[in-house]
């Protein structure tokens, strides 16, 4: 799968666009392969997922690749988990496995901090067959450049978790108004924010039952916790391969640098990290992409914030101002603090593995 994921991209420059990248995978079959069907419902397949993003991390795109880890880790196992009796929602999805669309998760909301959801002030309103969405959207991927929002709305009022739903909202549509977001990080990725002026929809676009979103979003959030820490291997061990070799590469006194024992420990202090990353993906692979294990998924998540921070750090230094360029060591320092904020910060993360510290100490040396 490793020649069959980076094949497509072949022959595309550096700077090929998202929809342009996107199109590709789907064409030639390789979003279709990343999941199976189990019990009724669309998987993410592991070693697939390994291959996809390893092979576009190694075009140094970041934000292309976090708007495709967004998609498939996320959107396309929620739309197909709503798409049972919605000819709208299930055509959506063939179209987007195709590479024909592009779909932008809406969750974190303008009026509510990015980690409170039951705060989200969104609103869905229904009238008969219709449905009236107003609220607005920050830091969302795929923004500037998708087909439809899959939108987190308020379908009734108060805190509790089933007072929420999905709709999907198309980007054209009338009162929709889209604007990037204001960062030089992440080309690519179409960051930016949206707002709903009392958009007018169907109830056709209604993504599976109202009352039932935030539950099937915890769901599949797990998905898209564990693809982040994958990737944030893959985009390690690059950042270190590119490291060792500025290294090799320069001299002092006639020596290449890499023959310092202090620069040659940090590197491989990394190494170590890395690789215990690596091993801790494999370790609750099953339990996340198969049982939804929040607290498995906490744990890498955190572990994956922790290290890209650690290892970063470590190849920011050793690059010296080489690191300044772009897409060097500092660039990647400040967009992978992402790994710790995006899909839940790493506080919230541990908040969950101290509520299920007993259960993952139980599971030590089994």
């Amino acid at each position: 799968m490793s020649d069959r994921a980076g094949a497509p991209l072949d022959g595309l420059t550096t700077e090929a666009g998202l929809r342009e990248v996107w199109a590709r995978l789907g064409k030639c079959g390789v979003l279709t392969e990343l999941y199976h069907h189990v019990d009724g419902e669309r998987r993410l397949r592991a070693e697939p997922l390994r291959a996809l993003l390893a092979a576009l991390d190694s075009r140094g795109r970041t934000g292309v690749t976090l708007a495709v880890c967004v998609q498939v880790a996320s959107v396309l196992p929620l739309l197909d988990a709503g798409a049972a009796g919605s000819p709208v929602v299930a055509s959506l999805l063939d179209r987007a496995l195709a590479g024909e669309q592009l779909v932008a998760l809406a969750v974190t909301d303008a009026g509510a901090p990015g980690s409170d959801l039951a705060a989200l002030d969104t609103t869905l309103e229904t009238d008969g067959d219709m449905v009236t969405v107003t609220g607005a959207k920050r830091w969302i991927t795929n923004a500037t450049g998708c087909d439809y929002f899959l939108t987190l709305a308020r379908h009734r009022p108060g805190r509790h978790f089933t007072s929420f739903a999905w709709i999907l909202v198309p980007a054209r549509a009338a009162g929709v108004e889209v604007a990037a977001a204001p960062t030089p990080l992440f080309a690519g990725s179409g960051t930016g924010e949206v707002r709903f002026d009392r958009v007018r929809l169907s109830t056709a676009h209604l993504v599976g039952r109202p009352g039932r979103a935030l539950a099937s979003f915890a769901r599949h959030i797990t998905r898209e916790r564990f693809a982040g820490a994958v990737w944030t291997v893959a985009l390690l061990r690059r950042a270190l391969t590119d490291t060792r070799a500025s290294l090799t590469g320069r001299n002092s006194d006639g020596a290449p640098l890499w023959s310092m024992d202090l620069l040659r420990h940090r590197c491989a202090s990394a190494v170590v990290e890395i690789r215990l990353l690596n091993a801790l993906t494999y370790e609750v692979e099953q339990q996340i992409l198969n049982g939804y294990d929040a607290a498995a998924a906490a744990l890498v998540k955190t572990a994956a914030a922790r290290t890209a921070e650690s290892v970063l750090t470590a190849c920011a230094s050793l690059q010296g101002a080489d690191g300044y360029l772009p897409g060097a060591a500092q660039q990647l320092r400040a967009e992978a603090a992402v790994f710790g904020i995006g899909g839940g910060t790493v506080d919230l993360m541990l908040s969950d593995i101290a509520e299920h510290a007993e259960a993952l100490l139980a599971q030590v040396q089994r």
